[in-house]
């Protein structure tokens, strides 16, 4: 039975290095065939199945629309209407979500299952047998951060995660406190960083980088309000000048641009595979025929299916922006639907479209190949600006760093006199963050963590308490591992 279950893992493991394969080329091809179950462990190209596995689930299909429903459907973003996960939605929606909502128990398993792969790895590596010894560290970094960037993601819905790091650890293992999980997350990205590969020298693009640790790290301590620190490693990377911003709002997301000089932190999909894009389609409306505006123009379908379900921005999100505001110029509000006609989405309230994502021409169905940034260069620069502004108030480094975004979209520069006081800037930053990141699933962190998230969803008419800052453990985990405590609230 034993090695049964080997075997089985080592397909498992096949099937999605093939997979990931098929999309980065990670793997050789021709080599596949030389894994057994017996030197899957104990092998280099074994052990790179297994980080294959961890990247593909980390790049989960499903990711990208949970993400950007998730983030941004809590918020005053986006809602939605229509289709099987409209059950779903609306729950998050109408801040009413409990423990067995199946959006939450799916991101817990694909995270988790990533921090599996990512301690297989580590517990093996040690039985590969000719290996270098830079080829031994640039793979303990690899998985390091692998596990870290799962990590960070389960933080991010759920709080203080129980650490895991090694397959030998109990099954049943209780939360770390608040100071272990932190020193756990910046000591781990911290070495990772370290041994990782620099910039051009991963073995294929959407592999991390060095520069991908430190824009992680870059978050972290943005995210924990550990200012000095968000701006010291902010600042590493712009000092390392591997990064830039991509010359144009407007045309950053295209797909053949997307291996730009902004996207730091990658997620890599592809089209026509369960490995793709699938909050694309619904953007459209389902009758969608030829594009007007939202970066659109002429454009017809005549390859893509849309989902009946239909993801809408609210009106007050797009009269939000300022005139002239490239940024918005990605928003669809007119298209030609099957019969000719013209439909204008501004005579119905909160039914703009987001299109940042422009539609992939391979596209045979639903899934596009437009690859998801976790981390680009735009969010590291606002992230010095913020963090300069908490330890100063307003200044003039964090206003320059703010034009720059704000220049690329083509607006106005503002001064340090337009500011008077710390929370003033915050609240400016926070808008800039909105304008700059609409459909990249950041705008729950960032109200969170300006502290607006509860009483902004108030104000809209949701009942959001307190408990709603974090989502529910998944009840089937609380289940079968009783050391770990629900969140308060649920």
């Amino acid at each position: 039975m034993k090695n049964y279950k080997k075997i089985i893992l080592c397909v498992q493991l096949l099937v999605a290095a093939i997979l990931l394969n098929s999309c980065e080329d990670i793997l050789e091809e021709e080599n596949i065939s030389q894994l057994q179950a017996d030197n899957l462990l104990t092998t280099q190209l074994g052990l790179e199945s297994v980080i294959a596995d961890a990247y593909s689930q980390i790049n989960g299909a499903n990711n990208i629309r949970d993400i950007v429903k998730r983030e941004e459907m809590t918020t005053d973003e986006m809602w939605q209407t229509g289709g099987g996960e409209n059950g779903t939605a609306s729950s998050l929606i109408a801040f009413f979500w409990d423990s067995n909502n199946s959006l939450e128990a799916f991101d817990w398993g694909k995270y988790w299952n990533a921090i599996r792969d990512a301690n297989t790895v580590l517990d093996n590596i040690d039985n590969v047998g000719e290996i270098s010894e830079e080829t031994r560290s640039e793979i303990i970094a690899e998985v390091r951060f692998l596990r870290i960037w799962a990590y960070y993601s389960l933080w991010n819905q759920f709080g203080d995660m129980p650490i895991r790091t090694s397959l030998s650890d109990p099954r049943e293992l209780a939360r770390a406190s608040d100071a272990e999980f932190s020193n756990f997350m910046e000591t781990e990205m911290l070495a990772a960083i370290a041994d990782l590969p620099e910039p051009g020298d991963e073995p294929n693009y959407g592999r991390v980088h060095s520069d991908g640790a430190r824009a992680l790290l870059t978050k972290w301590y943005l995210n924990t309000k550990q200012w000095q620190k968000c701006a010291d490693m902010a600042m590493q990377i712009m000092d390392r000048d591997n990064f830039e911003l991509f010359p144009s709002a407007f045309d950053l997301f295209a797909l053949e641009n997307e291996r730009n000089s902004e996207f730091i932190l990658v997620k890599t999909l592809a089209p026509n595979t369960n490995n793709g894009n699938n909050l694309v389609p619904t953007m459209f409306p389902p009758d969608f025929y030829e594009g007007i505006d939202g970066g659109l123009d002429g454009v017809v379908n005549t390859t893509w299916s849309n989902f009946a379900s239909q993801y809408r921005l609210y009106d007050e999100f797009y009269n939000s922006f300022e005139e002239g505001d490239t940024r918005r110029l990605r928003i669809i509000t007119r298209y030609y639907n099957s019969s000719g006609a013209e439909v204008n989405l501004l005579t119905t309230p909160d039914n703009t479209r987001a299109m940042k994502f422009p539609p992939d021409p391979a596209t045979q169905g639903v899934f596009h190949g437009n690859d998801f940034p976790s981390v680009r260069y735009a969010d590291i620069l606002l992230a010095r600006a913020e963090a300069l502004n908490e330890l100063n108030g307003p200044n003039q480094e964090s206003i320059d760093l703010i034009n720059e975004i704000r220049d690329r979209a083509e607006l106005d520069d503002i001064t340090v006199d337009d500011y008077p006081s710390k929370a003033a800037l915050r609240m400016h930053i926070l808008d800039e963050r909105r304008w700059e990141f609409w459909s990249e699933g950041k705008r729950r962190r960032d109200m969170l963590r300006m502290g607006v998230y509860i009483s902004n969803a108030q104000a809209r008419g949701k009942d959001a308490q307190e408990k709603h800052k974090l989502f529910p453990i998944p009840q089937s985990e609380i289940d079968a591992n009783k050391l770990i405590e629900q969140n308060p609230g649920y």
